[in-house]
């Protein structure tokens, strides 16, 4: 179980993430939900280590990641935001590295990375520098290395971007296999469609504090509100969108 108790960062006096609280859970996917600037890419960061909390506290499976960031470390895995990537590399290169920053054997590390690029149509490009990969590899690559180590948590930021429909299925449906194999799974992700069918508990994230944390079927019968677009408007945009849809088109019709 992930778990953050009040969690807070703050930029020049700012607070980007404020009083963060909240419980993931193994065996379910949690979406993690919020507009740009809401906090939550950074909150993503906290609980990976990257960025350290201003206040606060982040537990897993217990335990305070303070006690043994290390061990926390190897039962995490990550898909960040923005690929951050050595793109002269190749793909199996890159792998290959992050295979020994893990302390992966190499037999174990050779199965599951040339695994890996198969299932996920790379190996024929295994030997191709990440440079002239399209967003939707090196996504592939990103979720490769973040998955090969079998980690017990498992942050994704925006996950499906520039993915085909093909591959995006292929997604969807792992990140529900992976849930189903007793894993946390904190899913963020502006695709609405795709959180509402496949995570059981959402948190909605404005203004780095958290105005909604509860099960979409709960949220729904609360708010008599049909979908989960409708509550994440309600909740988390301050624009009237339709207003604003209709003036963009009187404009430039003007």
């Amino acid at each position: 179980m992930l778990e953050l108790r009040n969690l807070t960062k703050t930029y020049s006096g700012l607070h980007v993430a404020s009083s963060v609280s909240f419980v993931a859970r193994p065996g379910e996917v949690t979406g993690y939900l919020g507009p740009n600037g809401s906090g939550k890419s950074t909150t993503m960061k906290m609980i990976t280590g990257l960025i350290q909390p201003s206040s606060g506290q982040i537990f897993f499976e217990g335990k305070s990641t303070n006690d043994d960031p290390m061990a926390y470390r190897q039962l995490l895995g990550y898909v960040p935001e923005e690929p951050y990537l050595y793109t002269h590399l190749s793909g199996i290169e890159y792998l290959v590295m992050v295979a020994q920053l893990r302390g992966m054997s190499r037999a174990i590390a050779t199965e599951r990375i040339h695994g890996l690029l198969r299932l996920f149509e790379l190996y024929s490009d295994r030997h191709v520098a990440m440079s002239s990969y399209s967003k939707g590899m090196r996504q592939k690559i990103l979720l490769s290395a973040a998955l090969m180590h079998n980690p017990s948590l498992i942050l994704l930021d925006e996950p499906f971007s520039g993915l085909d429909i093909g591959s995006s299925l292929i997604l969807r449906s792992l990140i529900e296999e992976l849930a189903r194999r007793g894993k946390v799974v904190l899913f963020s992700s502006h695709e609405l469609e795709t959180v509402e069918r496949i995570c059981e508990h959402i948190i909605i994230l404005h203004r780095g504090k958290v105005v909604a944390d509860d099960s979409i079927a709960n949220l729904r019968t609360l708010m008599h509100l049909p979908s989960l677009e409708d509550i994440f408007a309600q909740l988390a945009i301050e624009r009237d969108y339709i207003a604003v849809s209709r003036q963009i088109v009187d404009l430039i019709h003007a």
